[in-house]
């Protein structure tokens, strides 16, 4: 089933369950993103065995054969690859903007062999809380930007997925990397970090120049940036909550690091990114 949208009159293929026996679930679109919140149990996913232990969550697709052991509840937000596709933006010149960040980077988490993505205690809160609002904006559409939202959180969750996959070791840089990528919309100090991690300033930034080759405080700033484009690309939101989603206070200051980062405003990033979003 589609959601109609009420403010704008058209069909959105997006669906959410709150509570969906695993053993039932039916594929109806393309991509499912499955959130398993307690209990455990053995499957099989395309012939490849796998174990699904709580709080977990695995990607499916809907030509995908699984299997489970045991009767397993869940939370499921699916939907169809045109949900994913950005708005056609047109008589713009013809500009290349290198390294354009889209959302449809995500769903490489429904193409492996293993797609049960562990959600361990620190990630847990932060899914769980952006997965529920998520399936709020569904049943609320409480105004015309419902679906702005929805995407906004999309690729939150992708990006936080997508974190925790690359995490194999948690060295300290790993713990001050997760807790940026799970906080970034908050205020975060320097203080906050190196308290977070027991390391002095120095020692803090020494390594993550080592590891990504920017200060903490600089990988902070173009995390925030790195996020803001994709939501500038893939939803309609305004300068001013885009700011504040990613963590910036003013939006005049987003803007001017915008600037400095990027050589454009964030509209004109806007404008250049959604026509090379849409020839994707």
């Amino acid at each position: 089933m589609s959601q109609i949208d009420r403010h704008k009159k058209r069909i959105v293929q997006i669906d959410f369950y709150s509570h969906q026996k695993l053993r039932e679930l039916s594929l109806s679109k393309k991509y499912t993103l499955v959130l398993i919140t307690e209990n455990e149990a053995l499957g099989v996913l395309n012939g490849y065995p796998i174990q699904l232990k709580a709080p977990c969550v695995l990607c499916l697709q809907d030509n995908d054969d699984l299997k489970v052991d045991s009767e397993i509840n869940a939370s499921i937000f699916c939907f169809a690859p045109i949900f994913l596709e950005t708005v056609r933006v047109s008589q713009l010149k013809d500009i290349n903007v290198p390294n354009t960040p889209h959302i449809k980077k995500g769903l490489s988490l429904f193409e492996e062999h293993n797609r049960v993505i562990p959600l361990d205690t620190k990630v847990y809160p932060k899914f769980l809380q952006w997965f529920f609002t998520m399936g709020m904006e569904v049943s609320a559409q409480s105004d015309d930007l419902w679906v702005c939202r929805i995407k906004q959180y999309l690729i939150q969750i992708f990006n936080l997925l997508l974190q925790s996959k690359e995490s194999h070791s948690q060295s300290v840089i790993d713990i001050a990397l997760n807790f940026i990528h799970m906080n970034y919309s908050q205020p975060i100090r320097l203080d906050d970090l190196t308290d977070l991690v027991h390391l002095n300033r120095v020692s803090l930034n020494e390594q993550f120049k080592q590891r990504v080759n920017q200060t903490a405080m600089q990988y902070l700033l173009s995390y925030r940036l790195n996020i803001a484009e994709q939501m500038l690309t893939h939803t309609g939101m305004t300068l001013n909550d885009i700011a504040l989603a990613t963590g910036f206070e003013y939006d005049t200051y987003f803007m001017k690091q915008f600037r400095q980062r990027k050589g454009m405003s964030p509209t004109q990033y806007r404008n250049i990114s959604r026509k090379v979003a849409a020839q994707q």
